[in-house]
């Protein structure tokens, strides 16, 4: 009887260890509410093993903001900024999605994610009117980055509006460590007025029909990742870009002017199937992910190489690395305009519209100018008017601008070819046509020579128009 007694005990063990075990494997997952960052900052890498129950809150919002320097637009948004949060979960979790319109939005909204699997990634379950709150559920099936967006009709205004971000499904090993992480995304707008022209500017859908943006821009304004908004880094660390195209139209010829793409993730996979890289291709709609080390001091310039879009619309943001130089990779001195020279070929767009008010006061003048000249003068003659060595001539405490004021509105209005002097130093480069109006020129001279030790002159519109009879 023994042996049987035995046998049954182990089995009663045998038993409960089972019932543990079952239960342990039938535990209801962590629950955490997902946490939300907004461009460039990156949430960080999920170290949890396991998947969990992730709930994210998002809510529509429709405000206004700015898009360029005097020109704001009323975005559509996710979370109250373009582009919408970066949104970071791991594959295998469980979501639980809520997606609330503000009380104040005008219209309904809804969200496609493409990391999702079921149908319209979300957008039929997720329509919310204002003042209302919708939820669904989805599993992380498919590790990758994806581009998430509003899917209301019509859909094309509302991505155009600014409603796209992106969120990364980590995939269950995670992805290589790295120093720093950053988002981006890409985006094209189409206003009423031309490029530059300023106020609260509209959309305009035959413009959106023909693929003809006024603006393309990095993170929903021009300007966003430059001057004192550049992404940072040091010398040595490795840095991941997220990078985004909401589109709705353009693709993305990304390229980081000043480095090399040591992995690239084609089109948001989770597979780096490329190496040593200059330029990668983002469709709209679409994304990649792009890995780096920075190995000398310099502002990295971020471009579609599409580059009258950068030069002329916008798409340019900055990478400043901060360290000891390293001269047996690079000999000379790197600036923020590495890549500005190419910039001399290019035939400046006008900037103010047609219907624009005109400077009444010298003051107005200075504003407006000021406005005129980051468009269309600061690429080569830089934000300070110092210009660049051997290239473009200064303009700050510029001999050969105050000799004469009627020589600069002709420069203006016919561009320059030829060899000068400038506070000694020679010149010999082609300044184009720019095709700026009348009240552009007076306005940005009157800037010009109110600004960095320069005479102080007022240029008038009957100066201008004199000069061109």
């Amino acid at each position: 009887m023994k042996p049987i007694a035995r046998t049954f005990s182990q089995i009663l063990v045998l038993l409960a260890f089972s019932i543990i075990g079952f239960s342990a494997c039938n535990k209801e997952p962590v629950t955490e509410e997902a946490k939300l960052t907004y461009a460039p900052e990156v949430p960080p890498p999920i170290t949890r093993k396991n998947p969990a129950k992730v709930i994210i809150n998002l809510e529509t919002q429709e405000v206004v903001g700015k898009l360029a320097d005097g020109v704001e637009y009323t975005f559509w948004t996710f979370g109250g900024t373009v582009p919408g949060p970066f949104i970071r979960i791991r594959e295998g979790d469980d979501v639980e999605f809520n997606l609330h319109n503000h009380p104040s939005s005008k219209m309904p909204h809804n969200i496609d994610l493409h990391a999702v699997t079921g149908q319209g990634g979300g957008a039929g379950a997720s329509l919310t009117v204002p003042g209302r709150s919708s939820k669904f559920s989805f599993k992380a099936i498919n590790a990758g980055l994806y581009i998430y967006h509003c899917a209301t009709s019509p859909v094309g205004m509302h991505i155009a509006n600014g409603m796209y971000g992106l969120i990364f499904v980590e995939p269950q090993e995670g992805l290589p460590k790295v120093d720093k992480e950053y988002y981006i995304v890409q985006s094209e707008f189409y206003t009423n007025g031309k490029h530059g022209a300023p106020g609260l500017q509209g959309f305009n859908m035959e413009k959106a029909l023909t693929e003809t943006p006024d603006y393309v821009v990095f993170n929903g304004s021009v300007g966003s990742l430059t001057d004192n908004k550049a992404l940072k880094a040091k010398v040595g660390e490795t840095v991941r870009l997220f990078v985004g195209n909401g589109g709705p139209n353009l693709l993305s010829s990304f390229h980081v002017i000043g480095e090399i793409f040591d992995n690239v993730y084609t089109e948001g996979g989770t597979v780096a199937n490329q190496k040593n890289v200059q330029t990668t291709l983002v469709p709209a709609g679409g994304s990649a992910i792009v890995d780096f080390k920075v190995e000398v001091p310099s502002t990295l310039i971020l471009v579609d190489h599409s580059i009258f879009r950068t030069f002329n619309k916008g798409s340019l943001g900055m990478l400043k690395v901060e360290g000891e130089e390293n001269k047996s990779i690079y000999s000379g001195k790197q600036e923020d305009t590495v890549y500005l020279p190419e910039g001399s070929a290019i035939q400046r767009m006008k900037t103010e519209s047609v219907d624009a008010p005109q400077a009444k006061t010298k003051a107005e003048k200075i504003e407006i100018g000021e406005r005129v000249f980051n468009t269309n003068c600061s690429a080569c003659h830089m934000k300070e008017g110092q210009g660049v060595p051997n290239v473009f001539p200064p303009l700050a405490k510029s001999d050969y601008l105050n000799a004469n004021k009627e020589r600069a509105i002709g420069i203006l209005l016919k561009g320059l070819t030829g060899e000068i002097t400038v506070n000694g130093q020679k010149y010999n480069n082609v300044m184009p046509h720019l095709e700026l109006s009348d009240d552009d020129i007076a306005n940005v001279l009157t800037y010009v020579y109110n600004k960095w030790e320069n005479k102080g002159y007022e240029v008038s519109i009957e100066e201008v128009k004199k000069n061109k009879k």
